[in-house]
């Protein structure tokens, strides 16, 4: 994958919980997805913004870098990243799989 190329990260999120966090996997229907749960309530977009935001500091990328590619309304979503970082891929598996690096 050339840099130019965005990457593809499949989500599941968790919206309304006490305790923010980006790890964790999910088979969902998009395939293997990076959980992320994040205090916002699921109303107006707002998890799915909390949702972006996280995905963006996790990766560390400016979370101008995440859009929405699909799931505006689902807990199941593809956000896309723009030119990633030579080894964002395989960070976001450590993270989505628990394995450490």
């Amino acid at each position: 994958m050339s840099t130019d190329d965005p990457l593809t990260v499949a989500v599941r999120v968790k919206p309304g919980v006490s305790r923010a966090r980006v790890g964790g996997r999910f088979d969902g229907p998009h395939g293997p997805a990076l959980v992320i749960a994040v205090n916002a309530p699921a109303v107006d977009g707002r998890a799915t913004e909390a949702a972006r935001r996280a995905l963006a500091g996790a990766l560390g990328v400016r979370p101008a870098a995440v859009s929405l590619r699909a799931g505006a309304a689902s807990r199941d979503k593809l956000f896309l990243v723009d030119r990633p970082m030579p080894g964002l891929a395989d960070a976001l598996r450590r993270l989505r799989d628990g394995s450490a690096g």
